[in-house]
Protein backbone atom coordinates (compact mmCIF):
# COMPACT_ATOMS: atom_id res chain seq x y z
CA UNK A 1 0.00 0.00 0.00
CA UNK A 2 1.21 3.86 -0.64
CA UNK A 3 2.08 6.04 2.49
CA UNK A 4 -0.32 7.92 2.70
CA UNK A 5 0.38 11.00 5.11
CA UNK A 6 -3.07 11.59 7.50
CA UNK A 7 -0.96 13.60 10.70
CA UNK A 8 -0.67 17.44 10.41
CA UNK A 9 3.05 16.56 11.36
CA UNK A 10 3.57 14.24 8.23
CA UNK A 11 2.21 17.05 6.25
CA UNK A 12 4.41 19.59 7.44
CA UNK A 13 7.04 17.42 6.94
CA UNK A 14 6.40 17.11 3.46
CA UNK A 15 6.01 20.61 2.84
CA UNK A 16 9.09 21.28 4.56
CA UNK A 17 10.75 18.63 1.48
CA UNK A 18 9.28 20.66 -0.74
CA UNK A 19 10.25 24.04 0.20
CA UNK A 20 6.72 25.12 1.05
CA UNK A 21 5.11 26.67 4.28
CA UNK A 22 1.19 25.41 3.74
CA UNK A 23 -0.61 23.70 1.58
CA UNK A 24 -2.15 27.09 0.07
CA UNK A 25 1.45 27.63 -1.40
CA UNK A 26 1.41 25.08 -3.54
CA UNK A 27 -1.60 26.74 -5.32
CA UNK A 28 -0.05 29.69 -5.97
CA UNK A 29 0.62 29.64 -9.20
CA UNK A 30 -3.48 30.08 -9.80
CA UNK A 31 -4.21 33.58 -10.36
CA UNK A 32 -6.13 35.05 -7.25
CA UNK A 33 -9.19 36.02 -8.83
CA UNK A 34 -10.06 32.74 -10.00
CA UNK A 35 -9.53 31.32 -6.82
CA UNK A 36 -12.60 31.03 -4.05
CA UNK A 37 -12.19 33.02 -1.24
CA UNK A 38 -14.94 31.13 0.36
CA UNK A 39 -16.35 26.99 0.52
CA UNK A 40 -18.95 26.72 -2.19
CA UNK A 41 -22.58 27.12 -1.27
CA UNK A 42 -23.34 23.04 -1.41
CA UNK A 43 -26.08 21.71 0.54
CA UNK A 44 -25.42 19.51 3.19
CA UNK A 45 -24.91 15.78 1.88
CA UNK A 46 -28.46 13.92 1.54
CA UNK A 47 -28.54 9.62 1.94
CA UNK A 48 -29.16 7.36 -1.17
CA UNK A 49 -32.55 7.03 -1.23
CA UNK A 50 -33.05 11.13 -0.82
CA UNK A 51 -30.42 11.84 -3.33
CA UNK A 52 -32.20 9.99 -5.92
CA UNK A 53 -35.57 11.09 -4.95
CA UNK A 54 -33.75 14.89 -5.68
CA UNK A 55 -32.07 14.05 -8.92
CA UNK A 56 -35.30 12.18 -10.09
CA UNK A 57 -37.18 15.62 -9.29
CA UNK A 58 -34.60 17.59 -11.07
CA UNK A 59 -35.32 14.96 -14.18
CA UNK A 60 -38.48 15.79 -14.15
CA UNK A 61 -38.63 19.42 -14.85
CA UNK A 62 -37.71 18.26 -18.58
CA UNK A 63 -40.65 18.88 -20.57
CA UNK A 64 -41.18 15.43 -22.28
CA UNK A 65 -42.70 14.95 -25.58
CA UNK A 66 -41.39 18.07 -27.28
CA UNK A 67 -41.75 18.37 -31.44
CA UNK A 68 -38.37 19.08 -32.14
CA UNK A 69 -37.37 21.24 -35.36
CA UNK A 70 -33.99 22.00 -34.37
CA UNK A 71 -31.02 20.83 -35.90
CA UNK A 72 -27.69 22.18 -37.01
CA UNK A 73 -25.71 19.43 -36.78
CA UNK A 74 -27.78 16.91 -34.21
CA UNK A 75 -30.89 15.38 -35.63
CA UNK A 76 -33.35 13.37 -34.12
CA UNK A 77 -33.74 10.64 -36.37
CA UNK A 78 -35.41 6.96 -35.66
CA UNK A 79 -33.29 4.46 -33.58
CA UNK A 80 -34.22 1.29 -34.19
CA UNK A 81 -34.57 -0.60 -30.88
CA UNK A 82 -31.47 -3.39 -31.69
CA UNK A 83 -29.05 -0.91 -31.79
CA UNK A 84 -28.30 -0.06 -28.77
CA UNK A 85 -29.81 -3.78 -27.07
CA UNK A 86 -26.65 -4.85 -29.26
CA UNK A 87 -24.29 -1.59 -28.42
CA UNK A 88 -25.79 -1.94 -25.07
CA UNK A 89 -24.39 -5.80 -24.18
CA UNK A 90 -21.55 -5.72 -21.31
CA UNK A 91 -18.68 -6.76 -24.17
CA UNK A 92 -19.16 -3.34 -26.13
CA UNK A 93 -20.56 -1.19 -23.41
CA UNK A 94 -17.02 -1.42 -21.36
CA UNK A 95 -14.91 -2.12 -23.55
CA UNK A 96 -11.96 0.43 -24.45
CA UNK A 97 -9.29 1.34 -26.81
CA UNK A 98 -7.12 -1.88 -26.95
CA UNK A 99 -3.77 -1.09 -25.67
CA UNK A 100 -2.98 -4.65 -26.13
CA UNK A 101 -4.86 -4.50 -29.66
CA UNK A 102 -4.88 -8.12 -30.64
CA UNK A 103 -5.98 -9.32 -27.53
CA UNK A 104 -9.51 -7.66 -28.25
CA UNK A 105 -10.25 -9.14 -31.64
CA UNK A 106 -13.90 -8.62 -30.93
CA UNK A 107 -13.31 -4.99 -30.68
CA UNK A 108 -11.19 -4.67 -33.51
CA UNK A 109 -13.25 -6.63 -36.01
CA UNK A 110 -16.20 -4.34 -35.00
CA UNK A 111 -14.05 -1.11 -36.05
CA UNK A 112 -13.00 -2.83 -38.77
CA UNK A 113 -16.75 -3.24 -39.95
CA UNK A 114 -17.05 0.41 -39.39
CA UNK A 115 -14.84 1.14 -41.27
CA UNK A 116 -15.94 -0.45 -44.02
CA UNK A 117 -19.44 0.60 -44.07
CA UNK A 118 -18.01 4.07 -44.27
CA UNK A 119 -16.13 3.29 -47.26
CA UNK A 120 -18.97 1.79 -48.91
CA UNK A 121 -21.16 4.61 -47.70
CA UNK A 122 -18.97 7.47 -49.20
CA UNK A 123 -17.05 5.78 -51.52
CA UNK A 124 -13.66 6.88 -50.65
CA UNK A 125 -10.66 4.57 -49.97
CA UNK A 126 -10.15 4.92 -46.59
CA UNK A 127 -11.54 5.05 -43.26
CA UNK A 128 -10.02 5.37 -40.35
CA UNK A 129 -11.42 4.40 -36.64
CA UNK A 130 -13.10 7.48 -35.65
CA UNK A 131 -13.02 10.72 -34.61
CA UNK A 132 -14.16 12.83 -31.58
CA UNK A 133 -16.77 14.72 -33.45
CA UNK A 134 -17.20 15.94 -36.43
CA UNK A 135 -15.66 19.06 -35.93
CA UNK A 136 -12.45 18.01 -34.95
CA UNK A 137 -12.73 15.58 -37.67
CA UNK A 138 -12.91 18.44 -39.96
CA UNK A 139 -9.96 20.05 -38.11
CA UNK A 140 -7.84 17.25 -38.40
CA UNK A 141 -8.15 17.02 -42.25
CA UNK A 142 -7.26 20.77 -42.69
CA UNK A 143 -4.50 20.33 -40.81
CA UNK A 144 -3.76 16.65 -42.77
CA UNK A 145 -4.10 18.79 -45.95
CA UNK A 146 -1.76 21.46 -44.45
CA UNK A 147 0.98 18.82 -43.67
CA UNK A 148 0.57 17.06 -46.98
CA UNK A 149 1.07 20.51 -49.41
CA UNK A 150 3.31 22.19 -47.17
CA UNK A 151 1.35 24.91 -47.56
CA UNK A 152 -0.28 26.95 -44.42
CA UNK A 153 -3.43 28.64 -45.91
CA UNK A 154 -7.09 27.13 -45.23
CA UNK A 155 -9.62 28.08 -47.00
CA UNK A 156 -12.94 27.65 -45.64
CA UNK A 157 -16.81 28.66 -46.59
CA UNK A 158 -19.03 30.40 -43.74
CA UNK A 159 -21.65 28.21 -44.92
CA UNK A 160 -19.34 25.19 -43.05
CA UNK A 161 -21.19 25.13 -39.55
CA UNK A 162 -19.85 27.80 -37.20
CA UNK A 163 -19.11 25.43 -34.48
CA UNK A 164 -16.74 23.37 -36.69
CA UNK A 165 -14.84 26.86 -37.79
CA UNK A 166 -14.58 27.88 -34.36
CA UNK A 167 -12.59 24.20 -33.42
CA UNK A 168 -10.71 24.36 -36.60
CA UNK A 169 -9.82 28.78 -35.50
CA UNK A 170 -8.17 26.75 -32.67
CA UNK A 171 -6.37 23.70 -34.07
CA UNK A 172 -4.49 26.24 -36.42
CA UNK A 173 -3.86 29.10 -34.12
CA UNK A 174 -0.95 27.45 -32.67
CA UNK A 175 0.41 26.18 -36.00
CA UNK A 176 0.93 29.81 -37.83
CA UNK A 177 -1.77 28.63 -40.35
CA UNK A 178 -4.17 31.31 -41.71
CA UNK A 179 -7.88 30.55 -42.14
CA UNK A 180 -9.45 32.05 -45.47
CA UNK A 181 -13.92 32.33 -44.36
CA UNK A 182 -15.48 32.67 -47.76
CA UNK A 183 -18.87 34.76 -47.64
CA UNK A 184 -21.94 33.48 -48.70
CA UNK A 185 -24.52 34.40 -51.29
CA UNK A 186 -28.83 32.98 -51.06
CA UNK A 187 -27.43 30.39 -48.36
CA UNK A 188 -24.53 29.34 -50.52
CA UNK A 189 -20.81 30.01 -51.09
CA UNK A 190 -20.00 32.95 -53.33
CA UNK A 191 -18.38 31.22 -56.69
CA UNK A 192 -16.14 34.91 -56.96
CA UNK A 193 -14.91 34.68 -53.84
CA UNK A 194 -14.15 30.69 -54.16
CA UNK A 195 -12.37 31.77 -57.01
CA UNK A 196 -10.48 34.78 -55.99
CA UNK A 197 -9.09 32.52 -52.86
CA UNK A 198 -7.81 29.74 -54.88
CA UNK A 199 -4.00 30.30 -54.88
CA UNK A 200 -0.91 28.81 -55.23
CA UNK A 201 -0.63 29.18 -51.36
CA UNK A 202 -3.99 27.36 -50.48
CA UNK A 203 -3.21 24.08 -48.68
CA UNK A 204 -7.15 23.18 -49.37
CA UNK A 205 -10.41 24.40 -49.43
CA UNK A 206 -13.29 22.78 -47.12
CA UNK A 207 -17.07 23.14 -47.97
CA UNK A 208 -20.35 21.25 -46.56
CA UNK A 209 -22.80 19.54 -48.70
CA UNK A 210 -26.01 19.99 -47.52
CA UNK A 211 -24.58 22.69 -46.02
CA UNK A 212 -25.08 24.24 -42.48
CA UNK A 213 -28.23 26.22 -43.69
CA UNK A 214 -29.44 22.76 -45.41
CA UNK A 215 -28.22 24.12 -48.92
CA UNK A 216 -26.92 22.21 -51.66
CA UNK A 217 -23.59 23.47 -53.36
CA UNK A 218 -22.75 23.50 -56.53
CA UNK A 219 -19.16 21.59 -56.02
CA UNK A 220 -17.87 20.38 -59.55
CA UNK A 221 -16.16 24.29 -59.79
CA UNK A 222 -15.03 24.50 -57.00
CA UNK A 223 -13.26 21.09 -56.89
CA UNK A 224 -11.92 22.04 -59.88
CA UNK A 225 -10.89 25.32 -58.86
CA UNK A 226 -8.88 23.64 -56.06
CA UNK A 227 -7.01 21.16 -57.64
CA UNK A 228 -6.00 23.50 -60.20
CA UNK A 229 -4.29 25.64 -57.71
CA UNK A 230 -2.69 22.40 -56.50
CA UNK A 231 -4.69 21.92 -53.23
CA UNK A 232 -7.04 19.33 -51.35
CA UNK A 233 -10.51 19.50 -51.26
CA UNK A 234 -12.21 18.54 -48.20
CA UNK A 235 -16.01 17.37 -48.10
CA UNK A 236 -17.88 17.45 -45.12
CA UNK A 237 -21.26 15.08 -45.71
CA UNK A 238 -24.21 14.15 -43.85
CA UNK A 239 -24.27 10.31 -43.68
CA UNK A 240 -28.30 10.23 -44.04
CA UNK A 241 -28.02 12.23 -46.93
CA UNK A 242 -26.11 9.81 -49.23
CA UNK A 243 -29.14 7.70 -49.04
CA UNK A 244 -29.91 10.04 -52.07
CA UNK A 245 -27.26 12.55 -52.97
CA UNK A 246 -23.70 12.06 -54.25
CA UNK A 247 -20.76 10.44 -52.87
CA UNK A 248 -17.90 12.62 -51.83
CA UNK A 249 -15.64 10.14 -54.05
CA UNK A 250 -17.99 11.20 -57.04
CA UNK A 251 -17.59 15.10 -55.96
CA UNK A 252 -13.56 14.29 -56.30
CA UNK A 253 -13.14 14.84 -52.46
CA UNK A 254 -9.74 14.00 -51.32
CA UNK A 255 -10.80 13.68 -47.75
CA UNK A 256 -14.09 13.90 -46.18
CA UNK A 257 -15.69 13.83 -42.99
CA UNK A 258 -18.73 14.49 -41.25
CA UNK A 259 -20.33 14.10 -37.74
CA UNK A 260 -22.27 10.39 -37.25
CA UNK A 261 -24.76 11.44 -34.38
CA UNK A 262 -27.50 10.77 -37.25
CA UNK A 263 -26.77 6.85 -37.14
CA UNK A 264 -28.20 5.59 -34.78
CA UNK A 265 -26.49 7.50 -31.28
CA UNK A 266 -29.40 9.73 -29.33
CA UNK A 267 -29.44 13.69 -29.59
CA UNK A 268 -28.68 13.27 -25.26
CA UNK A 269 -28.70 17.90 -25.31
CA UNK A 270 -25.28 17.65 -27.37
CA UNK A 271 -22.94 14.84 -27.22
CA UNK A 272 -21.55 11.77 -27.35
CA UNK A 273 -20.74 12.66 -30.94
CA UNK A 274 -19.16 10.52 -33.81
CA UNK A 275 -16.40 11.86 -36.05
CA UNK A 276 -16.29 10.20 -39.65
CA UNK A 277 -13.10 10.30 -41.49
CA UNK A 278 -12.60 9.11 -45.29
CA UNK A 279 -9.60 9.89 -47.25
CA UNK A 280 -8.30 8.66 -50.93
CA UNK A 281 -5.53 5.70 -50.66
CA UNK A 282 -2.92 8.39 -51.24
CA UNK A 283 -3.27 10.03 -47.97
CA UNK A 284 -3.04 6.79 -46.10
CA UNK A 285 0.36 7.81 -44.43
CA UNK A 286 -1.04 10.68 -42.87
CA UNK A 287 -4.68 9.85 -42.28
CA UNK A 288 -4.89 11.26 -38.22
CA UNK A 289 -5.66 8.16 -35.58
CA UNK A 290 -5.75 4.73 -36.44
CA UNK A 291 -6.79 2.26 -39.02
CA UNK A 292 -7.84 -1.75 -38.24
CA UNK A 293 -6.84 -3.96 -40.83
CA UNK A 294 -7.74 -7.94 -41.66
CA UNK A 295 -5.32 -10.16 -41.81
CA UNK A 296 -4.74 -14.07 -41.43
CA UNK A 297 -2.13 -15.51 -38.56
CA UNK A 298 0.13 -19.05 -39.08
CA UNK A 299 -2.26 -20.68 -39.43
CA UNK A 300 -4.62 -19.10 -41.79
CA UNK A 301 -7.53 -17.84 -39.51
CA UNK A 302 -8.80 -14.84 -40.35
CA UNK A 303 -7.63 -11.70 -37.38
CA UNK A 304 -7.60 -8.21 -37.17
CA UNK A 305 -4.40 -5.84 -36.47
CA UNK A 306 -4.17 -2.10 -35.07
CA UNK A 307 -2.59 -0.49 -38.38
CA UNK A 308 -1.11 2.60 -39.30
CA UNK A 309 -1.42 4.37 -35.44
CA UNK A 310 -0.04 7.55 -36.13
CA UNK A 311 -0.36 9.09 -32.93
CA UNK A 312 2.41 10.09 -30.77
CA UNK A 313 2.02 7.82 -28.29
CA UNK A 314 2.81 5.00 -30.87
CA UNK A 315 5.82 6.46 -32.85
CA UNK A 316 8.16 9.11 -32.73
CA UNK A 317 6.63 12.36 -31.69
CA UNK A 318 8.18 14.25 -34.77
CA UNK A 319 6.39 11.82 -37.21
CA UNK A 320 2.54 11.89 -35.64
CA UNK A 321 0.13 13.05 -38.05
CA UNK A 322 -2.01 13.61 -34.79
CA UNK A 323 -2.13 13.52 -31.35
CA UNK A 324 -5.62 12.36 -30.93
CA UNK A 325 -6.60 9.50 -29.22
CA UNK A 326 -9.08 7.09 -27.91
CA UNK A 327 -11.98 6.68 -30.44
CA UNK A 328 -15.48 6.46 -30.21
CA UNK A 329 -15.64 2.91 -30.10
CA UNK A 330 -18.59 2.81 -28.79
CA UNK A 331 -20.79 5.38 -30.60
CA UNK A 332 -18.78 3.71 -33.91
CA UNK A 333 -20.60 0.07 -32.76
CA UNK A 334 -24.16 1.75 -33.12
CA UNK A 335 -23.52 3.51 -36.26
CA UNK A 336 -21.89 0.08 -37.60
CA UNK A 337 -25.05 -2.10 -36.20
CA UNK A 338 -27.68 0.94 -37.22
CA UNK A 339 -26.08 0.82 -41.24
CA UNK A 340 -26.18 -2.72 -41.15
CA UNK A 341 -29.87 -2.62 -39.83
CA UNK A 342 -30.58 -0.06 -42.52
CA UNK A 343 -28.90 -1.59 -45.94
CA UNK A 344 -28.72 -0.16 -49.32
CA UNK A 345 -32.55 0.39 -49.05
CA UNK A 346 -33.16 1.87 -45.61
CA UNK A 347 -30.80 4.64 -45.63
CA UNK A 348 -32.24 5.90 -48.50
CA UNK A 349 -35.86 5.60 -47.84
CA UNK A 350 -34.54 8.01 -44.35
CA UNK A 351 -33.40 10.37 -46.64
CA UNK A 352 -36.56 10.36 -48.59
CA UNK A 353 -38.39 10.85 -45.60
CA UNK A 354 -36.29 13.54 -44.14
CA UNK A 355 -36.70 15.41 -47.25
CA UNK A 356 -40.52 14.92 -47.81
CA UNK A 357 -41.26 16.16 -44.84
CA UNK A 358 -38.91 19.23 -44.93
CA UNK A 359 -40.20 20.27 -47.76
CA UNK A 360 -43.07 20.35 -47.16
CA UNK A 361 -42.77 22.55 -43.53
CA UNK A 362 -41.30 24.67 -46.48
CA UNK A 363 -44.11 25.40 -48.16
CA UNK A 364 -46.62 25.59 -45.24
CA UNK A 365 -44.43 28.03 -43.39
CA UNK A 366 -43.77 30.24 -46.91
CA UNK A 367 -47.52 30.46 -46.98
CA UNK A 368 -48.11 31.70 -43.89
CA UNK A 369 -47.89 35.56 -43.27
CA UNK A 370 -45.22 37.35 -42.44
CA UNK A 371 -42.99 34.39 -43.01
CA UNK A 372 -40.87 33.34 -46.09
CA UNK A 373 -38.37 30.52 -46.94
CA UNK A 374 -35.89 33.36 -48.79
CA UNK A 375 -34.13 30.96 -50.94
CA UNK A 376 -35.80 28.63 -52.66
CA UNK A 377 -32.59 26.28 -54.15
CA UNK A 378 -32.34 22.99 -53.19
CA UNK A 379 -31.96 21.94 -50.04
CA UNK A 380 -31.80 18.87 -47.76
CA UNK A 381 -33.71 18.19 -44.76
CA UNK A 382 -33.01 21.61 -42.98
CA UNK A 383 -34.03 25.04 -44.59
CA UNK A 384 -33.85 29.05 -42.98
CA UNK A 385 -37.08 30.83 -42.31
CA UNK A 386 -37.59 34.45 -42.41
CA UNK A 387 -39.46 35.72 -39.74
CA UNK A 388 -42.37 38.72 -38.79
CA UNK A 389 -40.33 38.94 -35.21
CA UNK A 390 -36.84 38.08 -33.90
CA UNK A 391 -36.33 34.31 -34.25
CA UNK A 392 -35.27 34.37 -30.41
CA UNK A 393 -38.81 35.42 -29.21
CA UNK A 394 -40.40 33.00 -31.67
CA UNK A 395 -38.25 29.80 -29.95
CA UNK A 396 -39.37 31.04 -26.51
CA UNK A 397 -42.69 31.35 -27.33
CA UNK A 398 -42.82 27.89 -28.76
CA UNK A 399 -40.81 26.47 -26.08
CA UNK A 400 -44.02 27.27 -24.20
CA UNK A 401 -46.13 25.02 -26.38
CA UNK A 402 -43.77 22.03 -26.24
CA UNK A 403 -42.36 22.47 -29.57
CA UNK A 404 -38.73 23.51 -30.18
CA UNK A 405 -38.86 26.07 -32.84
CA UNK A 406 -35.05 25.66 -34.55
CA UNK A 407 -31.95 27.50 -33.68
CA UNK A 408 -31.42 31.52 -33.79
CA UNK A 409 -28.72 31.94 -36.49
CA UNK A 410 -27.86 35.46 -35.19
CA UNK A 411 -25.98 33.55 -32.47
CA UNK A 412 -23.32 33.51 -35.45
CA UNK A 413 -24.37 35.15 -38.23
CA UNK A 414 -24.77 39.20 -37.68
CA UNK A 415 -27.86 40.46 -39.28
CA UNK A 416 -29.86 37.13 -39.34
CA UNK A 417 -31.91 38.48 -36.56
CA UNK A 418 -35.33 37.19 -38.00
CA UNK A 419 -33.46 34.35 -39.81
CA UNK A 420 -34.73 30.89 -37.92
CA UNK A 421 -32.65 27.66 -39.25
CA UNK A 422 -35.70 24.66 -39.43
CA UNK A 423 -35.15 20.73 -39.81
CA UNK A 424 -37.44 18.04 -40.42
CA UNK A 425 -36.27 14.33 -40.00
CA UNK A 426 -38.36 11.03 -40.21
CA UNK A 427 -39.07 11.38 -36.82
CA UNK A 428 -41.97 14.69 -37.72
CA UNK A 429 -44.96 13.69 -39.52
CA UNK A 430 -47.50 15.89 -41.66
CA UNK A 431 -49.76 16.44 -38.84
CA UNK A 432 -46.85 17.56 -36.55
CA UNK A 433 -45.77 19.90 -39.21
CA UNK A 434 -49.29 21.35 -39.33
CA UNK A 435 -49.03 21.82 -35.22
CA UNK A 436 -45.90 23.93 -35.84
CA UNK A 437 -46.84 25.77 -38.43
CA UNK A 438 -50.24 26.91 -36.77
CA UNK A 439 -48.32 27.34 -33.47
CA UNK A 440 -46.12 29.66 -35.61
CA UNK A 441 -49.13 31.70 -37.03
CA UNK A 442 -50.24 32.60 -33.63
CA UNK A 443 -46.87 33.68 -32.86
CA UNK A 444 -46.73 36.38 -35.69
CA UNK A 445 -50.18 37.70 -34.39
Amino acid sequence: MPYIPNSREDQKKMLEMIGAKRVEDLFAPIPDALRLKEPLPLPAPLPEAELVRHLEALAFKNRPGCLSFAGGGVYDHFIPAAVWNLAGRPEFLTAYTPYQAEVAQGTLQVIYEYQTHLCRLTGMDVANASMYDGATAMAEAAMMAVAHTGRRRIVVSDTVSPLYRQVLATMAAARDTEIVVLPSNDGVTSPDALKKAMTDRTACLIMAQPNFFGMLEELEDAVTAIHAAGGLFIMIFDPISLGILKTPAEYQADIAVGEGQALGIPRNFGGPLLGLFTCRQEYIRRIPGRLVGRTVDVDGKTGFVLTLQTREQHIRREKATSNICTNEALCATAATIYLSLMGRQGLPRVARLATERAHYLADKIASRKGYAVPSRRPFFKEFVVETPKPAKEIITALSREGIVAGIDLSRWYPGMERRLLVAATEMVSFADCDTFVDHLGNVSG
